[in-house]
């Protein structure tokens, strides 16, 4: 898998790297929501792999999703499903910026097996196994407690993708609740920051399996926790928004009660 990801992602998004042309990138849902040709080369080259070395799973990309969003109901099937990001951070891709990175999971039940992030600039690589650890590189993660009286850094996703509540949630009201967040330009780099230590957790609005299914696994085998804004375990593509992933339990708890604190009705336009 390892091997198969670094040479697809080699070919078709480090040979374009910097060198993306108007016509190689075209807008979804408007612009913030880019695609590019190497996403659309990688997400097909992967599932046709993917579905050759596992004959009769199923492979769920982001960009057949955008195309048919009925491939979603499949996530829970009985059969293995491989869950696909093929440039996780497409804008930073777009903009050559380094933080991007292809993110691929596998699940059964809707549970979650396996999981690879790539980070094709820096050339790292993390592995996850349900129930056998982290590695990076080869090498064990392993998360240590964050201390009670430290200021949390939380990366959250930009504020031009949030609400207004939701900006006032994350930016506004976390200093006063020891939360210092910083935008995010990619779900799969600040997933591995978290794994690492580099970060103390993330926190989303939205759960497309394709952004968190890698980076949720990856945090909780190095010994994280995920945990919903209603103190629930999280569980893929279930719709319960906001959730946090983070470098231990404690640390999921005081993020998790900053998503779920009550806010005030925004002020009705000239009241």
């Amino acid at each position: 898998m390892e091997e198969l990801i670094r040479t697809v992602v080699a070919e078709e998004v480090l040979s374009r790297f910097g060198r993306l042309s108007d016509a190689d990138i075209s807008e979804k849902a408007g612009p913030l929501d880019l695609v590019t040709v190497a996403d659309r080369n990688v997400e097909e080259r992967l599932t046709e792999a993917l579905s050759s070395m596992a004959p009769g799973s199923l492979v769920i990309g982001e960009e057949a999703v955008a195309a048919d969003p009925g491939l979603l109901d499949s996530l829970h099937d009985d059969g293995p499903v491989w869950i696909i990001d093929p440039i996780d951070g497409t804008a930073n891709f777009v903009r050559g910026l380094p933080e991007f990175a292809t993110l691929v999971s596998v699940a059964r039940h809707g549970e979650l097996l396996a999981s690879w992030t790539h980070l094709p600039v820096p050339g790292l690589t993390a592995v996850a196994r349900r129930g056998e650890g982290a590695l990076l590189d080869g090498a064990p993660l392993r998360l240590r407690p964050a201390a009670s009286n430290d200021v949390l850094q939380v990366a959250s996703a930009r504020p031009a993708h949030l609400t207004a509540e939701q900006q006032h949630r994350f930016y506004e009201l976390a200093p006063e609740h020891g939360v210092k967040a910083c935008a995010s330009g990619s779900a799969g780099c600040d997933y591995l920051d978290v794994a690492r230590g580099e970060l103390d957790a993330v926190a989303y609005t939205w759960d497309n399996p394709w952004d968190h299914a890698a980076g949720v696994l990856l945090v909780e085998e190095a010994g994280g926790t995920a945990l919903t804004a209603r103190g629930e375990p999280f569980r893929m593509a279930q719709g319960v928004v906001p959730f946090t992933a983070a470098r231990d339990a404690a640390t999921a708890r005081r993020v998790a009660e900053l998503l779920a604190v009550p806010l005030p009705s925004a002020p009705v336009p000239g009241s």
